[in-house]
This record gives C-alpha cells, sequence and structure tokens, in this order.
C-alpha cells in the first residue's frame, strides 16, 4: 500500500506546529486587500486586516484556492509516490472544494472531502485524517471515514460586534445598532455546511464568554474528550485562558489546543472572535 499524504487549506487554521508534526501539506486561499492579493498562509496579518477595514470601512475580498493550486500540490505529492487525502472547507462556503475536486480527476490517486466546516471545524477533520494514515489506513479508507466524521463535529464562535457582519451584508444597520447598544454577542454556528446565527449573549466579552462555553459543554456527556479547539481572531491571553480554564470545569480534554484563525477567517469575522470546536462521540 502506497504511503498516504494529507492536504488541507489554509481555512483549516492549524497551527504551523501541528502542520510539521502530522506532516500536512496545505493549499492556501487568498485575500484581496484594495487590489493587492495575498496569500492566506503568513503573507497577510489580522492586524493588517483589522487597520484596512477601519480605513476603508470595506472588508477585504476573499478568493478561493484555484484549480491550478491543487493540481501543482497533487503532482508534487503523486510524484512522490503518495496516495492523498484532500479536506477542504464546506463546498456551500467557497468554491475550494471543487476546484479541489476537478484537480483530483486530472492527476488521479487523491481522494477529496468536503470537511462541512470552516476553521479548525475543518482542522478537526483534518488532523483526523493525519493521525489516520499514521495508523496505516488506505486513503480510501480514511475518506470513507471521514464521511462519517463530518456531521459530528461541532464549530461555533462568539462575535464581538457586528461591524463585520454588516460590511459583508450578513446584518442589517438597524440590527447592528441594537446589537452594540445592548452590547449583544451572537453566536454563529455551523450546521449542514453553512454559518446560522445561534444563542444572543449579552455584557462584556470576557463573561459571555464564559456563558458561552456554558452552553456549548454544560452537562454534555456526548463530546469526544480527545481534543478541542480554542480558535480566535488575536483575542487577549486573558479571555483564552478564561475560556480554557471554564471548558476544564466541565470536561477533562487530553488537549485543549488554541489556534488562530487565519486571514481568510479573519475577513469574515473580525477582531475579538474566539470559538471553541470539538466532535461528538
Amino acid at each position: 500500500m502506497p504511503p498516504i499524504r494529507i492536504v488541507g487549506d489554509s481555512t483549516c487554521d492549524l497551527s504551523p506546529e501541528l502542520l510539521e508534526e502530522y506532516h500536512i501539506d496545505i493549499v492556501p486561499l487568498y485575500v484581496n486587500l484594495g487590489g493587492k492579493i495575498y496569500r492566506d498562509t503568513g503573507e497577510i496579518t489580522s492586524e493588517k486586516i483589522y487597520e484596512y477595514v477601519k480605513e476603508t470601512g470595506v472588508l477585504p475580498g476573499t478568493v478561493g484556492s484555484s484549480v491550478g493550486d491543487f493540481t501543482e500540490c497533487f503532482k508534487g505529492l503523486r510524484e512522490q509516490g503518495f496516495e492523498v487525502v484532500c479536506v477542504t472547507i464546506s463546498a456551500d462556503m467557497s468554491c475550494t472544494y471543487q476546484n479541489a475536486k476537478i484537480a483530483a480527476e486530472e492527476v488521479g490517486g487523491v481522494y477529496v472531502v468536503d470537511s462541512r466546516n470552516l476553521s479548525s471545524g475543518n482542522g478537526h477533520v483534518v488532523l483526523n485524517a493525519a493521525i489516520m494514515a499514521r495508523s496505516g489506513m488506505s486513503a480510501q479508507e480514511i475518506a470513507r471515514e471521514l464521511e462519517q466524521i463530518t456531521p459530528k463535529v461541532r464549530a461555533s464562535f462568539i462575535l464581538d460586534n457586528l461591524d463585520y457582519m454588516k460590511k459583508g451584508g450578513r446584518c442589517s444597520s438597524v440590527t447592528l445598532l441594537g446589537a452594540n447598544m445592548l452590547k449583544i454577542k451572537p453566536t454563529i454556528f455551523v450546521e449542514g455546511g453553512n454559518m446560522k446565527v445561534g444563542q444572543k449573549f449579552r455584557g462584556l466579552l470576557i463573561r459571555v464568554l464564559e456563558e458561552y462555553v456554558d452552553a456549548q459543554l454544560g452537562g454534555r456527556k456526548d463530546i469526544r474528550t480527545d481534543r478541542i479547539f480554542i480558535t480566535h481572531t488575536g483575542n487577549s491571553r486573558e479571555q483564552v485562558e478564561i475560556v480554557r480554564a471554564r471548558i476544564e470545569q466541565h470536561l477533562h480534554f487530553d488537549a485543549i489546543t488554541e489556534t488562530h484563525a487565519g486571514a481568510t477567517i479573519t475577513s469574515h469575522c473580525g477582531p475579538n472572535t474566539l470559538g471553541i470546536l470539538f466532535i461528538e462521540k
């Protein structure tokens, strides 16, 4: 059986350390900032995005990975003798999945899986693929098993404010005004491959984050406890540690892993967005 290599796209928001440890290859999406295109693999920072939006009042554009990007990656790995399992952001959120499928059909020996998720919800699926590859499973077996995992991934985030959602056309000025006046912090969650608005909290973010964790984990016995991600767009160390401590009050996880959202996710969510992402049993 040929060796397996796992490929993700840059929205999986896995840390450089995890990518290196599990030998995961990343195909980038792109961010268009005032007509200049940046690869979402460290070429642009969250701070630069925030500065651009503050100065212009316009959100950056985001562009999916191209067929050519995937073809180049897949061909290189196939020439080295690998079979490939590629996991992408939800097909309902980006053209990236479809472009990966086109490239896979051209190259051969590549299995493409739609994570039906984003950020480290996608990252959970990528990381599970890498763990399966280490265990000796074939590429076909991994792809088949991932299809069973993707519906069980739970991804949600708390937004500090709705400014970026309004700029992106996802809420009205009236909704924004009311939310900001009342200090309402909405939950955005992923269901069926799409983002939806969930429970709304009210108050200071640092207290809302505790309530959010309680709502996600309180009384739950149906959650896998091998790993949970705390993923954010540059929140303070105090906020992250409060969330970590609150998680530990509910469940013991083998790993509570912090990751920073990349440029693509940041462009849509804005500053001080934080989520916890886990897998149900």
